[in-house]
């Protein structure tokens, strides 16, 4: 497995987000450019859906393994972004619009780390 190809039309050299971050479905802003930088790490999301239904989750849970993400280490870089409610050590971010997601992890160990996955948001 090599290693995941920087999206360089996205990350600027000094490893940050170039463009606005925004929710796919409603273009809510969710970081400003510069504000996130790039990560690859292993991350499982639920597929997306309406909040409501994502902290019921029980047993078998759809989704993807991901390995791109954009890295915030402060809750308040963000323009826009909500959480659900403590899915074991795990909050979801999701759009603070219109409550779709999961687009992102954070863990309540690491009080530094959050991530936004790429797939799950668009770039402009």
């Amino acid at each position: 497995d090599s290693p995941i190809e920087e999206p360089s039309d996205l990350v600027s050299e000094d490893g940050k987000n170039i463009k606005s971050v925004l929710c796919q479905r409603c273009g809510s802003k969710v970081l400003c450019p510069g504000m996130a930088v790039f990560a690859e790490i292993e991350l499982f999301l639920p597929s997306m859906r309406k909040k409501s239904s994502l902290s019921n989750t029980e047993g078998s849970v759809d989704g993807d393994t991901l390995t791109a993400h954009w890295l915030v280490d402060d809750m308040f870089s963000f323009e826009n972004v909500g959480f659900t409610k403590d899915v074991g050590k795990i909050k979801y971010l999701i759009c603070a619009d219109c409550e779709i997601g999961p687009i992102g992890w954070h863990c309540l160990d690491d009080k530094k780390k959050f991530y936004i996955a790429l797939d799950r948001v668009n770039h402009e």
